[in-house]
């Protein structure tokens, strides 16, 4: 009888800690294997604690903090923006067909400005991403790796590469 095929890429296995081994069998009692998951023994119980270890910890919840100090208010005005020029587009057309310059109209200054103030969201977006979280994000991936694959080369006796 042959084992079944693991999560794999090119013949190389993948440790997910995230891989549901319940809903598999291969945790149970007895079951396929015993103490082996697909395609080999399953990852270490210390894998999935590491991430949940980064989940709770202060450095991953200032992260989280800074995003959605930005997301949150940034996303609000401009659901307000937008929401106000529609408003103003059906309940005031009067306001909205006034001439500004020649053939163009309030409604087509407002509706451009929609359009500029979509990039600007998205230029202060990425900037106060690279200026406010990527290198915390960044540190944090990087202690999280180092951590995982310290758990790996004990697991395997060695280092993997």
């Amino acid at each position: 009888m042959e084992k079944e095929a693991g999560p794999t890429a090119a013949g190389v296995r993948f440790d997910d800690p995230w891989y549901e081994a319940s809903a598999a069998g291969w945790d149970e009692e007895g079951g396929r294997d015993g103490a082996t998951g697909p395609g080999g023994p399953r990852p270490a119980p210390g894998v999935a604690e590491i991430y949940l270890e980064v989940h709770r910890s202060e450095a991953f919840r200032e992260v989280r903090r800074r995003y959605r100090r930005f997301v949150v208010p940034a996303a609000l005005a401009f659901l307000l923006w937008y929401l106000a020029y529609v408003v103003a587009a059906t309940t005031a057309p009067g306001l909205m067909a006034r001439p500004v310059a020649g053939a163009v109209n309030v409604a087509m200054v407002a509706g451009l400005g929609q359009f500029l103030t979509t990039f600007l969201l998205t230029w202060a977006y990425a900037r106060h991403a690279r200026l406010r979280r990527d290198r915390a994000a960044l540190d944090l991936r990087w202690s999280t790796q180092e951590l995982t694959r310290g758990l790996t080369e004990q697991r395997s006796g060695g280092s993997e590469r």
